[in-house]
This record gives structure tokens, C-alpha cells and sequence, in this order.
């Protein structure tokens, strides 16, 4: 604990799973320190789409009027072909009739300042390096060591995302992050929502095209395609425009939008198998650091903030902060796992190079009714935050 007597929390990661952990503790009464290795808080990355788990979770940290205010509520979404037809679609009514709240989109660097924003300014440490964690144990605080110093707290979070130094570091034998075989490639440009159409996932043969409004004159663009890890083209541009640009409208117009230093490439990787276990010691693994799974269902977000909500509310009402982290355990492990094994089977099912595949994939999608459909998603945006909340209630709003 700290000078005050209260407890205290080191959250090794400062991108949307590792502030949102710290807001979480913050408004819990903790205090909180996070230690990001970036030199400044410059953010890399394009949009997101936050389901509505995402949404209740980032309302769970008081953070529903700053949403609201950086976010924007899809109006429909679907699956199409090259060609164009649409195989499924739904619309925002049908989302909000069923889960009580849209599908939003927003921008990464958007959300992660709206969390930043939750924070006392001191609470973030930039170009902070981590390069070791010891545990701790039932009578003893965990602790990291950052460049010559040794920072000790009751609770140390790690959200330094896939390839975690301390989830390396704390499970040796667990398998590092893999190459899933196909890579994705992210942009935001700037067209009028008017010219887009509504939100809509393209499928091919081993290849995806992503189209996410984003207000007015902002998509978002994400697509993926089957390829070789670590081999990028000499112009990525070009490549996407050969593979996608004969595609249904508005994609070649969209691609005409981007600009080649705006286009992000990213080899997509995962961590197999699961962990069965998100603590070891006072140490909690969050987000892409515990989970870091597949990007096909849309929720590496989501999940990061859900762990959040449900860390901060079991290490509050547990007896002790190690009985608190396997309440986590419970509450986290079994859920994730699930997810990670949908979207692992989305990406085989999507990434096939199999014309039969293919084909089989889109008559079944077609054949399915759009309000069944719809359902197919519950086991990801059903989730609700812990109905009893640890938050103080002088802290209640911040």
C-alpha cells in the first residue's frame, strides 16, 4: 500500500487494455502508475469497432459521455462478395433491439486518449522500459525493474500486448505469439460517408475488404490476404489496389483515397493456446498480453476492456488481492478461450484458398436469415460488467 493506505498498482502497458486496467483501479480508489515504453503518447493504428460488450465495459469506467462524443453508431453492417452482393446484413435497430446499444466505430487513437483523459496526468510514465517482473506472492507485493529501478506495488498489470515481456518472462513454457498466415493491412481516409454505403466486410478466396464509416468524411479501411510473414512489397499501395481493385464499388475509389504513409501492414499472430491461467503471483495478464487472438470477430478491443472492468471489480471484492485474481481467472479465462477458438475458425473459414470453401461459405451465409445471423454474434456482445460495482461512491463520476 502507499503512504495514504491505499492500495497501490503498476500497469506495465499504456495502450487500450493497459488504461483502461488503470482507470478502472483509479476509480476503485488505487493508486495507479503506468509505465508505457513509447517516448511519446503519438498513436499508431486506424479504427476500431466496438461491439456492444465494448460499450458497456467503456460505460462501466464513466466513460459513456466521452464515447459518445469521439464515437460513431453504425447504421447497418454485412457481409458481401467481390461483385458486390450482399450474402447478410443487419441493421442498428436490430443490434440495439437485442443488446440494448449499437456497434460503434472509432478512432484508435480516439479511444486510447478518451482513457488517457480518465487518468491523472502523473499517472503516466513514457519511455519507461521494463525489463523484468518478480510476482510477489500472498504476503509479499509483486515488482518491475525499470531501467535502474526497482518499483514495487500491490498489484502489477501487464498489458504490454502480444508479445508480452512479462507474460515471457513470469510462463516460460508457454508457446510465443504465432504467425496465422495471412496479413492485414489498416487505413483511414478521408470520403464522404454518403459515397460509402454502410459498414460491410467483403469476402474473397484467402482475401477480405473492410469498410467502416466513420462520420462524416472519415472510413475506415481494413483488408487481409494470405501471405509470407515479414515479406512486405516494395509498394504495399500497389499491391492492394492489384489484389482489391477490381472489386465492387466503393473499393477501388476507396483505395484511390489512401495515403501510402497512412497504410499500416501488420502480420497477424495469436497466442496458442490460450492461457488457462490470466495471473501468476499478484501479477494479472490482460489483453492481448493473456488472450491475443485473431482480429476476425472484431473484439481485441472489447475483451482488453472487459478485463479491465472485471480485474479492477474482482481484486475489490476478493478477501485478499490473490483470491481477487482467481476470481479474475474464473470470470476471464473460460470466455476468451471460447472466442479465441470462433475466431481462429472464422479466419480458416475466411483465408481458404478452396474454391469449394468459398463457395459452401457464401451459400451458407446467404441461406441464413439476417435475424439469425445476428444471434451469431450473442456469445461476444452479451456480455455485461459485474453487477455489483467496487467503485466508491465518491468516485462514482469523475
Amino acid at each position: 500500500m502507499d503512504v495514504e493506505g491505499r492500495r497501490s498498482a503498476v500497469v506495465v502497458g499504456g495502450g487500450i487494455g493497459g488504461l483502461a486496467a488503470a482507470v478502472a483501479l483509479h476509480r476503485a480508489g488505487w493508486t495507479v502508475a503506468v509505465y508505457e515504453r513509447s517516448p511519446s503518447r503519438e498513436q499508431i493504428g486506424a479504427g476500431l469497432t466496438l461491439w456492444p460488450n465494448a460499450v458497456r465495459a467503456l460505460h462501466a469506467l464513466g466513460l459513456a459521455e466521452a464515447l459518445q462524443a469521439r464515437a460513431t453508431a453504425l447504421l447497418g453492417s454485412g457481409v458481401r462478395r467481390p461483385d458486390g452482393r450482399w450474402l447478410s446484413r443487419t441493421n442498428a435497430d436490430q443490434v440495439t433491439a437485442r443488446h440494448g446499444c449499437p456497434q460503434l466505430a472509432i478512432l484508435r487513437a480516439d479511444l486510447v486518449d478518451l482513457l488517457a483523459a480518465a487518468l491523472p496526468s502523473e499517472c503516466l510514465q513514457l519511455g519507461a522500459n521494463v525489463t523484468d517482473v518478480d510476482a510477489g506472492g500472498a504476503d509479499r507485493q509483486a515488482s518491475i525493474r525499470c531501467g535502474d529501478r526497482l518499483v514495487s506495488a500491490d498489484l502489477v498489470v501487464a498489458a504490454d500486448g502480444v508479445n508480452s515481456l512479462l507474460r515471457r518472462t513470469l510462463l516460460p513454457a508457454q508457446p510465443p505469439a504465432e504467425y496465422r498466415g495471412y496479413v492485414a493491412w489498416r487505413a483511414v481516409v478521408r470520403v464522404p460517408t454518403m459515397e460509402v454505403g454502410p459498414a460491410s466486410e467483403t469476402w474473397g478466396r484467402a482475401d477480405r475488404f473492410g469498410v467502416v464509416p466513420m462520420g462524416p468524411d472519415l472510413t475506415y479501411l481494413y483488408a487481409t490476404a494470405n501471405a509470407t510473414a515479414g515479406e512486405p512489397s516494395a509498394d504495399e499501395l500497389a499491391e492492394l489496389r492489384r489484389r482489391f481493385g477490381h472489386w465492387h464499388d466503393p473499393i477501388p475509389a476507396l483505395l484511390d483515397a489512401i495515403s501510402p504513409g497512412d497504410l499500416l501492414r501488420h502480420d497477424i499472430v495469436a497466442v496458442q493456446p490460450s492461457l488457462r491461467r490470466l495471473h501468476h503471483g499478484r501479477v494479472a495478464l490482460l489483453g492481448d498480453a493473456a488472450h491475443a487472438m485473431e482480429p476476425n470477430l472484431g473484439q481485441g478491443a472489447g475483451l482488453a476492456l472487459e478485463d479491465a472492468v472485471v480485474l479492477a471489480h474482482a481484486v475489490a471484492a476478493g478477501p485478499s488481492i490473490v483470491t481477487g485474481l482467481t476470481s479474475y481467472d474464473r470470470a476471464r479465462a473460460g470466455r476468451v478461450t471460447r472466442l479465441a477458438r470462433q475466431s481462429r475458425l472464422l479466419g480458416q473459414l475466411t483465408q481458404s484458398p478452396s474454391a469449394t470453401v468459398a463457395a459452401l461459405r457464401d451459400i451458407t451465409t446467404r441461406l441464413i436469415p439476417d435475424r439469425f445471423a445476428l444471434r451469431g454474434f450473442d456469445s461476444a456482445a452479451s456480455w455485461r460488467p459485474p453487477t455489483s460495482s467496487p467503485v466508491p461512491a465518491s468516485q462514482s463520476e469523475l
